[in-house]
């Protein structure tokens, strides 16, 4: 009699469920961006988030947590109810923090459900032009002559043009000082003015810069050559194995979300990321679309924890 009972209340529940996610969205939905305004995150969620609303039928509002590295905004949403009305678009330090802060208050791959990736954005190694090397042999060859002596820039500690070049250092055993700046930007306008010698930036970034001959590109970052730069080599060509480093985003639910309002989502995010004005508001940000099941984005995830783990160890980050 408790079995028929539990049975009984079960499928109740399903049914109440069920009856929920096709009603889904009853409300505007709360869209989180766990940065400020106007970085690549926020630039890209405000892409996306009308054209979303367009499929929707209700409103998207943006809504940027920023703070603690993007920490903030992501346990917002790992603590919001789990109907589908708050969803979190975050990128590669929702990965990298689950290792750099040590204490957080939601775990990342426990308390959030992938929908979709979003994006990818490719990254690329450039050197001051007085830096006497054309290609990334060159560049490892001398930073092993000459140990400590070349200077790397980043945006901060933790950020991802620091950890790209710290998972370069590793794979190719090569010893140079890292110099963080308070941005990219900044950063940048340092190297074009020979303060120090190399970033990895992402496209959008040092495209500019490139294409007016004021920095040397060496190698792009991603498994495949770039459609901006298909002259510029992959890392991995340039001689380090493997190596592969991607700015993704990606979009992220809280855990317990049914699976029919994922699935809802996952289905209007690849209509979204189809769509032509899309790809050409990416274009310009260096991005490139990359829509996939919610299963594929949860296991991309995990690998890029664990990959990040890795380099956070070993070069001793610590959240600024």
């Amino acid at each position: 009699m408790r079995f028929l009972a539990s049975l009984v209340a079960g499928i109740l529940l399903a049914c109440v469920s069920g009856a929920s996610a096709q009603q889904y969205p009853t409300r505007p939905i709360r869209f989180i961006v766990p940065f400020p305004p106007g970085g690549g995150n926020d630039i890209v969620g405000r892409i996306i988030a009308q054209k979303l609303a367009d499929g929707l039928g209700q409103p998207v509002v943006v809504d940027n947590r920023g703070g603690a590295g993007g920490t903030i905004g992501t346990d917002l949403t790992a603590k919001a109810p789990p109907d589908g009305h708050t969803v979190l678009i975050n990128n590669i330090s929702l990965a990298v923090n689950a290792t750099l802060f040590p204490k957080l208050s939601y775990d990342t791959l426990k308390d959030l459900a992938p929908v979709s990736m979003v994006g990818r954005q490719p990254n690329i190694l450039v050197v001051h032009p007085s830096v006497p090397v054309k290609s990334v042999r060159e560049l490892l060859a001398l930073a092993k002559a000459k140990p400590r002596q070349i200077n790397y820039g980043s945006g901060g500690v933790g950020t991802a043009s620091h950890l790209a070049t710290e998972l370069l250092k590793l794979m190719a055993n090569v010893d140079m000082v890292h110099v963080p700046y308070k941005g990219l930007g900044p950063a940048l306008t340092d190297l074009m003015g020979g303060q120090i010698q190399l970033i990895i930036s992402t496209m959008a970034s040092a495209l500019p810069q490139v294409r007016a001959g004021k920095l040397r590109p060496l190698a792009v970052t991603t498994a495949k050559r770039s459609s901006f730069f298909p002259e510029v080599p992959t890392m991995d060509e340039a001689g380090v194995r493997g190596y592969e480093f991607n700015t993704w985003y990606g979009l992220l639910v809280p855990a317990g979300t049914p699976r029919t309002i994922i699935e809802r989502l996952n289905q209007e995010m690849a209509k979204v990321l189809a769509s032509a004005v899309i790809k050409e508001q990416f274009t310009p940000q260096g991005l490139e679309t990359a829509p996939s099941s919610p299963e594929e984005f949860g296991a991309y995830l995990k690998s890029e924890v664990e990959k990040w783990g890795k380099v956070v160890k070993a070069s001793g980050a610590k959240p600024e």
